[in-house]
C-alpha cells in the first residue's frame, strides 16, 4: 500500500464535539490529510475559535454549532446544512462525549441518562442521519470514539463504561447493517491521553504513577498520537476493515 492509500484529498468529514481536546486534535490529522473538515460544537466563540485556529494553519475547515442531543428532525436539519454548505459528507467522526465519575450506589438517575445520551444515543442519532445520505451514495467511513473503558472499568466511572462498551457493539452492529450499502464503520479507543478533560487526573502524582506502571509504553499518550490511527479508519489503507475497536492506549488492554 503506497503513502496515497492515506490521502484524504477531496473528503469532506464531520467530527462531533470538535472544538476542543481529542476531537480537535482528530480534525487536525484529517485536515492535513487532505480532508476538508467540518467542526462541531455548541459553544459558539470556542468552535469559532478552533475553526479559526486550523484556517490558520492553511486547512480546509468550516463549522457547524448543531446539538448532538437534539432531537431527530433538528439533527436531520444540521446534516443538510452542513452538506448544502461543504458537500456531501464522506467521513463521520463521532466524538462528542462527557464523563461524570460517582459512587454507583448514590449515582444520580439523571446524570446516567446523561452519560448514556451524549456517548452512546447521539452516535446512534447522528450516525443514522449521516448514513442515509452515505447509503444513497453507496460510500462512507464511520468511525466512533470509543474508549479503554469500552473494555475496562475503575472505581467511580461505570455509566461512562456503560455507555462506551455500548458504543462498542453499535458499531459493530452498524458495520454490519451498513456494509452491504459500501459503508464502514469503526471504533477509535483511545487510552489515557493529556487533555483538558484529564487535567486534575494529569496533576495527580499518585494517579500518574499508577497509570504509568500500569501502561507497557509508561507514560500517558499525547493526542497528535491519534491522528494516525483515525486517518487509516477514514482511508483506502482501510478498505477492507469494518467492524473493528482500534484500541490506541500505549498496551493498557494487553496486560494486567
Amino acid at each position: 500500500m503506497s503513502d496515497a492509500g492515506f490521502d484524504l484529498t477531496g473528503r469532506t468529514a464531520l467530527i462531533t464535539g470538535s472544538s476542543a481536546g481529542i476531537g480537535l486534535g482528530l480534525a487536525r490529522a484529517l485536515g492535513r490529510a487532505g480532508a476538508r473538515v467540518v467542526l462541531n460544537g455548541r459553544d459558539p466563540a470556542r468552535l469559532e475559535g478552533a475553526r479559526a485556529g486550523l484556517a490558520a494553519e492553511g486547512l480546509d475547515v468550516a463549522a457547524a454549532g448543531f446539538d448532538v442531543l437534539a432531537d431527530a428532525e433538528t439533527l436531520a436539519d444540521g446534516i443538510a446544512a452542513v452538506e448544502a454548505v461543504a458537500g456531501p459528507l464522506d467521513i463521520l467522526i463521532n466524538n462528542a462525549g462527557i464523563q461524570r465519575r460517582g459512587a454507583l450506589e448514590t449515582y444520580p438517575a439523571d446524570i446516567f441518562d446523561q452519560v448514556i445520551a451524549t456517548n452512546l444515543t447521539a452516535a446512534f442519532r447522528v450516525g443514522q442521519a449521516v448514513a442515509r445520505g452515505m447509503i444513497a451514495r453507496g460510500r462512507g467511513a464511520i468511525v466512533n470514539v470509543c474508549s479503554v473503558q469500552s473494555e475496562l472499568t475503575r472505581p467511580g466511572i461505570a455509566p461512562y463504561a456503560a455507555s462506551k462498551g455500548g458504543l462498542k457493539m453499535l458499531t459493530k452492529g452498524m458495520a454490519t447493517d451498513w456494509g452491504p450499502h459500501g459503508l464502514r464503520v469503526n471504533g477509535l479507543a483511545p487510552g489515557y491521553f493529556r487533555t483538558d478533560l484529564n487535567a486534575a487526573l494529569v496533576a495527580d502524582a499518585t494517579f500518574s504513577g499508577w497509570l504509568e506502571g500500569r501502561t507497557p509504553l509508561r507514560r500517558w499518550g499525547s493526542v497528535d498520537e491519534l491522528g494516525g490511527p483515525a486517518v487509516f479508519l477514514c482511508s483506502d489503507a482501510a478498505s477492507f476493515v469494518t467492524g473493528h475497536i482500534l484500541y490506541v492506549d500505549g498496551g493498557v488492554t494487553a496486560c494486567l
